[in-house]
């Protein structure tokens, strides 16, 4: 048996644009993707913290140090720039593999700066 757990999040960072013509996906900083350990072409869930939307795309590489949180095709619709959303992405693991289970959380500030990088799952501490 597997368990579907948290693999990895991006929190509250901030959308910094919505580009409708484009094929579809999220654009995420290429420094955000490694300290999240996100991977091109990887499913993940958005969670707009603005309006309540949550909905599905794939990850696609923007620019080291850009600090770009992008919205692309149908998923543009969804968001507005200077919207918080949260990026979660998820994982299956064994009951062997949970025993040594750790989740990677990347705290970004209103800029999409890293603040901090834990393996915690925190409550609402960053708010």
């Amino acid at each position: 048996m597997t368990f579907d757990m948290l693999y990895s999040k991006i929190h509250r960072a901030t959308v910094t644009d919505a580009n409708l013509n484009y094929v579809g996906s999220i654009t995420i900083d290429e420094e955000l993707m490694k300290a999240s350990k996100l991977r091109v072409g990887q499913k993940v869930e958005i969670v707009n913290i603005n309006n309540g939307e949550r909905f599905a795309t794939y990850v696609i590489k923007g620019k080291a140090g850009n600090r770009d949180m992008c919205l692309n095709g149908a998923a543009a619709r969804k968001v507005e720039i200077g919207d918080k959303i949260i990026v979660i992405s998820y994982a299956s693991y064994t009951e062997d593999e949970l025993k040594s289970y750790s989740p990677t959380i990347v705290i970004v500030d209103e800029k999409n700066d890293i603040q901090s990088i834990t393996n915690e799952l925190v409550g609402s501490d960053h708010v």
